[in-house]
């Protein structure tokens, strides 16, 4: 394994951007030469104005479709041995993708997910309704799925390439992280968790997801349970 692609969904993130490219950028990956991926899901905030002066690739939806249908789009055009996958707001540190990426490059891992919530790591406090649904979507995957995740919602993911490339994805929003979850575990994936640090933001700081999107989580960690 040589290289990594790291996909970075965008929709209004004209604010942070140029600054959470700079930290990938910096973020060494395990020394694995880097494929930054842009997917644009039609924003409209002037964010579309920066990719003329950037050097990665841009994938451009006509309109605006989801998280989801972001990195399904993303997974096509990715190249790397492994894929992982990077919000475009500053929640995230890439600094803290590497010990989840070792965890594949060793072959320990097919997937690995970084936990907000196992401890040991800077966390701001979350919502409290946040905190709530992220631990009883975490335990309803858990008892479905016989696993013992503690961050199923997490952005933070690093997928063998071969192995993700195999699963079709079929939601558009941030029902993407249930059914991903759903399908790797169905799969028998070697599935690993390491702590990583969280600097979540409010609703006033640009945050996107809200109950609703909880209630399509519930309903797609059911329905993957008996479809595919």
């Amino acid at each position: 394994m040589n290289k990594i692609t790291i996909l970075i969904p965008v929709y209004n993130e004209l604010n942070t951007l140029e600054q959470i490219l700079q930290k990938v950028e910096k973020a060494n990956f395990c020394g694995l030469e880097k494929e930054i991926i842009l997917i644009d899901d039609y924003s409209t905030d002037g964010t579309r104005d920066l990719y003329s002066k950037l050097p990665y690739k841009v994938l451009y939806h006509d309109y605006n479709q989801g998280k989801g249908a972001a990195l399904r789009t993303g997974f096509k055009e990715a190249t790397g041995d492994i894929i992982v996958i990077q919000d475009a707001d500053l929640e995230y540190d890439p600094v803290d993708y590497e010990p989840l990426v070792k965890l594949i490059l060793d072959g320990k891992a097919d997937v690995c997910y970084g936990s907000r919530l196992s401890g040991g790591k800077p966390t701001r406090s979350f919502m409290f309704h946040h905190l709530l649904g992220n631990k009883f979507l975490s335990f309803l995957t858990n008892l479905l799925y016989g696993a013992t995740l503690t961050d199923m919602e997490t952005c933070y993911k690093a997928f063998k390439a071969d192995f993700i490339k195999g699963i079709e994805i079929k939601s558009n929003r941030f029902d993407f992280e249930p059914e991903i979850t759903a399908k790797v575990l169905k799969r028998g994936a070697r599935l690993y968790e390491v702590p990583i640090s969280y600097y979540g933001r409010e609703f006033s700081e640009g945050k996107k997801i809200t109950w609703r999107d909880g209630i399509h989580a519930v309903i797609a960690l059911i329905k993957y349970k008996f479809t595919d």
